[in-house]
């Protein structure tokens, strides 16, 4: 098999030549002769087969050949000085990515915010998330199919291994959709209960895959009705509710637009319920991206 002519330093060259514009100034950035440069490039020409500059004035310009070599080549280019990066990162204890599993009702535009920080800090960690609902993201944890959960609600497990950190206390409100039927009784305390044990339930599924084995008991919401509506998530709860499909309780904060323009009515029920939440990660789990993460998302404000 022949040697690919391609290489690293021959990509770095045709990106210099069409950057400067001449193999004058090329040469002059990467520290070579002109004539070295051009000896260069014709041979990769010959190799290719190809014609990779032509004259125009004084300037060198690619040909569509050449144009097509240089911008597949700029993203060889950069994707192995990421590697690099990368290598240097884990052999100093950072870890190429980090699974996390996210509560439904985390506040998500603060959260993105800080992955986006994070990952401007640290362009080479690979980050994968994904969503938890009531004791899906201890669950996760615990058997290892994420590195960190954020947003899990209390009680925090008793176990050792888990180190727990207190994010925030989510205040979740009964809600009706305007849109229901009996949309005129959330504030009719009274006819309200009366009314409650027919009207339908919008009841998220807890995503704990290991529901046999895990040793706490979680729910939220309205269950004692006997009709029910099951959903994956807090949005697809809140276009249900939006809907008229039932009630059920949502964040406080995330509702309270709807709740002032009118699109949500909160249910006189009595007080909300509150509730803490946690970011947590096991304590075995010594990377220095882990550690990162963990301080910065510690550290912001999520009431």
């Amino acid at each position: 098999m022949s040697r690919n002519p391609i290489t690293l330093e021959a990509l770095e060259m045709l990106d210099a030549i069409e950057r400067r514009g001449s193999f004058a100034k090329a040469a002059e950035e990467l520290g070579k002769a002109t004539s070295a440069l051009s000896y260069l490039v014709q041979k990769l020409e010959e190799q290719l087969a190809i014609t990779l500059f032509q004259r125009q004035g004084r300037r060198s310009v690619l040909t569509p050949a050449g144009r097509v070599l240089l911008e597949d080549g700029r993203n060889i280019v950069n994707a192995t000085r990421l590697l690099a990066d990368k290598a240097r990162e884990v052999a100093t204890g950072w870890e190429p990515s980090l699974r996390i599993a996210v509560e439904s009702v985390v506040d998500q535009p603060t959260l993105f915010q800080q992955l986006h920080l994070f990952l401007q800090e640290h362009p080479t960690m690979e980050l994968d998330v994904s969503e938890c609902v009531l004791g899906g993201g201890w669950d996760a944890l615990e058997h290892d199919r994420v590195d960190m959960v954020v947003g899990a609600p209390s009680p925090a497990p008793q176990q050792k291994g888990i180190r727990a950190i207190r994010l925030s206390e989510n205040s979740m409100v009964p809600v009706i959709g305007t849109a229901h039927p009996l949309a005129k009784l959330a504030k009719q305390r009274t006819q309200l209960e009366q009314a409650l044990p027919n009207i339908r339930r919008v009841i998220t599924h807890d995503t704990t895959a290991t529901a046999s084995n895990t040793n706490i008991a979680r729910t939220a919401g309205l269950v004692d009705g006997q009709l029910r509506f099951y959903v994956e998530n807090t949005d697809q709860k809140l276009s249900a509710i939006i809907a008229g499909i039932g009630i059920g309780h949502l964040p406080a904060k995330r509702i309270a637009p709807l709740v002032k323009n009118g699109t949500l009515a909160i249910l006189d029920l009595g007080e909300a319920t509150a509730g803490e939440h946690f970011i947590a990660w096991k304590i075995a789990h010594k990377g220095n991206g882990l550690k990162a993460l963990s301080q910065r998302l510690t550290s912001v404000n999520w009431d």
